[in-house]
């Protein structure tokens, strides 16, 4: 397992990369929450002073390029038949969106790249690694594939206003799935603080007899307030299936559950920062006498160096930054998908 849990690490930095234009990830708020998930889940929304509804949509221009700095701190401690071990990793990022078209019905179509990285990754009893694409003319052991995505293309994706994908085309070979979603959703109607939203968010897991298992899922946005130009959107990942009896699973969508925040101009038409975090635990998921421990933290803010030029009208599309801090997690997730989000 802690050879494993050294290997999955290894990844982290590539997935980081591939999956740092995604949104946040899943936050569990299930049937069963931890108590931390439960304090969270407890909050409620600002009321509406006026009850004034907001149409929430997301633009961009032709020819503009957005920057945002990506931020993935992970931490994933197991226990197995007494022996402890921890795994660290540290990543931060600068990822563009090079905006070639909008038609005219909002619809954007842009470049993604990652034009910068420094990662760090730490394990018990090894020294640290460390590679920065910038300083760095030797790449490292274990950072082939991130040094490999690094000031490429990665894909060209076609979003509409609601942050919906309408098309994507795949520039480099992926280790994992592309998700559908690369950015969060936004509502179809026009709403009011306290008003909601989901999207389905369901989750794979493989189980030790092979068996490939669907958690029914979905993520849920609350609009929590508006101050001046800019809306505060709460979000969560609501776990449907009954999971809590099961560490097997559980420790495999551990890093799936937290909870995190989006603020979003209005005026803009994009998010300005998100932040999501994850703190779980989960008992028994290789015997009696083991336990994971995930602690992860995402952030990604907008640069304020980008300028908005081109094409004269405003068009559809988001503008995605930094993550929220980790909430509490139990599962046995791969440490690999702790920095997707």
């Amino acid at each position: 397992m802690h050879a494993c849990l050294h290997n999955h690490l290894l990844r982290l930095g590539l997935v980081a990369l591939m999956a740092a234009w995604l949104p946040l990830p899943s936050w569990a708020a299930d049937k069963n929450p931890s108590p931390a998930t439960a304090a969270r889940a407890k909050k409620k929304p600002a009321a509406a002073a006026s009850g004034k509804k907001y149409s929430l949509r997301y633009q961009f221009r032709a020819g503009e390029t957005l920057r945002w700095e990506v931020e993935h701190r992970a931490q994933i401690r197991s226990t197995i038949q007494g022996t402890t071990q921890t795994a660290e990793t540290v990543s931060t990022s600068v990822k563009a969106w090079k905006v070639n078209s909008v038609d005219a019905a909002g619809r954007a179509k842009f470049t993604y790249s990652v034009e910068s990285v420094d990662m760090r990754q730490k394990f018990d009893g090894r020294q640290e690694s460390h590679y920065n694409s910038e300083t760095d003319t030797d790449v490292p052991p274990g950072f082939a594939d991130v040094a490999k995505a690094v000031g490429v293309p990665l894909a060209v994706v076609t979003l509409d206003a609601q942050g919906k994908t309408v098309q994507r085309e795949e520039l480099r070979e992926q280790t994992t799935p592309a998700p559908e979603l690369i950015t969060p959703p936004l509502p179809a109607e026009e709403v009011a603080p306290g008003d909601e939203w989901t999207t389905p968010a369901d989750i794979q897991v493989t189980l030790k007899t092979g068996e490939v298992k669907k958690i029914k899922a979905r993520q849920q946005y609350v609009l929590e307030s508006i101050e001046g130009d800019v809306a505060t959107i709460r979000m969560a990942t609501q776990i449907l299936s009954p999971v809590r009896d099961n560490p097997e699973i559980e420790a495999q969508i551990a890093q799936s559950r937290g909870a995190g925040e989006i603020r979003f101009s209005i005026g803009e038409g994009r998010i300005l920062s998100q932040q999501s975090d994850v703190d779980e635990r989960v008992n028994g998921f290789q015997g009696e006498a083991s336990s994971l421990h995930c602690i992860t933290r995402f952030t990604e803010k907008l640069l304020p160096s980008v300028a908005r030029t081109a094409s004269p009208t405003p068009v559809a599309g988001p503008r995605v930054a930094p993550l929220a801090r980790p909430a509490s997690t139990t599962s046995r997730e791969k440490p690999e998908n702790v920095l997707r989000r």
